[in-house]
């Protein structure tokens, strides 16, 4: 029996279904897999359930999609098993791109199109099934963007839409002029990063039925090997919990933290270790208690809950 068996897909829309645990490619380049050790990887990821990866077309200074792409090419019947998302939108600079004097955003028709169909060609696939845009800016022509949509829509090339880091005002500034409304909003949760609780906009996406997905859901190590006085909080409060739990894994605290709230939060897991991943995958079975969730939550906020 599959670990995830007990665990249903997550539905974004009528017609799309992700993991709860999202496969995150933001360092793929770092993990120095061959193309065989990667679909190895991908394969055991989907036997665990673990069916949607994470991709950006700037990761790896524009190499992760493909890398990814070369090994979903030597098998190629398994991308009708997987979700593919990508995100789009920043300019980096890079020797790749040396015309480019400075970062910024590009939300144009052109670009957004342009760099669509580019992640497709690395993927070594037909469709998108979840296009994002990587960041709110302050350029930003929602027409234009509806225009760029319509046309991967219609066209068959991206399937659906989203948004990453966009407040509540943002994400409906943008959904008011699209024909197909944005199915998620990709943000950093963690119980290091409370922002999200505290801007409203976790309450915003319950209200709109909208499962965000979490980036960073680890804090970028700043919980499990703390340098702030906030981070220590916080790794002792899971410490705590991880014992009443009779729990060694913290990241599994953590994660369980994240799965267990009602907004149906997706864990982004940004990591090349299988034994890792499926750390992740058995946190939705830990009796993690409300009284636990919310000793983790005030540990964060430095105070009790008023």
């Amino acid at each position: 029996m599959k670990l995830y068996d007990t665990l249903n897909k997550v539905t974004l829309s009528e017609d799309l279904e992700v993991s709860p645990i999202i496969h995150g490619q933001w360092r793929l380049s770092e993990w120095g897999l061959t193309n065989n050790e990667l679909l190895s990887l991908l394969n055991e990821c989907v036997n665990l359930g673990v069916t949607t990866f994470d991709h950006a077309d700037i990761y790896g200074d524009y190499s992760c999609e493909a890398l990814f792409g070369a090994a979903l090419k030597l098998q190629p019947e398994l991308r009708d098993k997987i979700q593919l998302i990508s995100k789009c939108g920043i300019k980096l600079i890079s020797e790749k791109y040396p015309q480019r004097t400075i970062k910024h955003y590009d939300y144009s028709y052109k670009h957004i199109v342009s760099s669509a169909e580019n992640s497709l060609k690395q993927l070594h696939t037909d469709r998108l099934d979840l296009l994002l845009l990587h960041r709110p800016a302050p350029f930003f022509d929602p027409d234009e963007v509806s225009k760029a949509f319509n046309h991967l829509k219609n066209s068959g090339k991206v399937l659906h839409f989203g948004v990453s880091n966009f407040t509540p005002q943002e994400f409906s500034m943008l959904n008011s002029r699209l024909e197909d409304k944005l199915v998620t909003n990709q943000i950093e949760i963690s119980p290091y990063c409370l922002e999200h609780f505290e801007n409203n906009n976790i309450n915003y996406l319950i209200e709109n039925n909208i499962k965000p997905m979490a980036w960073s859901p680890l804090a970028g190590g700043e919980i499990l090997k703390p340098k702030s006085d906030k981070g220590k909080r916080v790794l002792t409060a899971i410490q705590e919990v991880a014992h009443d739990l009779q729990q060694d894994k913290l990241d599994k605290v953590i994660y369980s933290w994240l799965l267990k709230h009602p907004a149906k939060i997706l864990p982004i897991i940004g990591t090349g270790n299988i034994n890792r991943i499926k750390t992740a995958v058995d946190a939705s079975q830990l009796p993690l208690t409300l009284e636990h969730w919310y000793k983790i939550y005030s540990a964060s906020m430095g105070v009790e809950v008023p």
